[in-house]
């Protein structure tokens, strides 16, 4: 059997999960729970397309359920006191002069589940996340992404905010 992916995550990442997780468990289940009652009031299920549609919604729901259960019981978090202050790694929240657009841009690193580019949360797997981790203040670095070759000077490293 093949070994289980860890999820390498933020404090902040684990809570929203978290919350998310219970929302679904108990507002969301109970919600498709009473459509479903209500499609069978209706009668002949071969016709029924709100049964149809509150069963499809609860396969969603329980695939979600799963999917966030499987992320939580394999993430790792990055605890806040090991976060470097000196290199970009998980957790840091960086400032770089980006070449291309001629500004600077803050951009937190997080773990693949957590990345969110139009929130500047972007993932250390991106290829500029990868790209950044590792580096210290005042290093000129490239990023290989999708539309060529990016370069970035950075300017801060910090812990992100949670």
């Amino acid at each position: 059997m093949s070994e289980a992916k860890k999820y390498i995550m933020t404090y902040e990442g684990v809570k929203k999960l978290e919350s998310e997780l219970e929302f679904l468990k108990t507002v969301k289940r109970k919600e498709i729970t009473e459509k479903i009652k209500v499609a069978l009031g209706y009668g002949d299920l071969s016709e029924n397309s709100e049964y149809d549609e509150a069963k499809n919604e609860q396969a969603f729901v329980e695939g979600k359920i799963s999917q966030l259960e499987n992320t939580l019981r394999n993430a790792s978090v990055i605890d806040e006191n090991d976060i470097a202050k000196d290199v970009v790694s998980i957790g840091s929240r960086v400032t770089v002069y980006d070449y291309d657009f001629e500004e600077e841009v803050t951009y937190s690193i997080v773990g693949s589940t957590e990345a969110d580019p139009m929130n500047f949360k972007i993932s250390n797997e991106s290829p500029v996340g990868s790209a950044l981790i590792g580096h210290k203040v005042d290093e000129e670095v490239t990023a290989q992404v999708p539309n060529g070759v990016s370069k970035f000077k950075i300017i801060e490293i910090g812990r992100e905010q949670v």
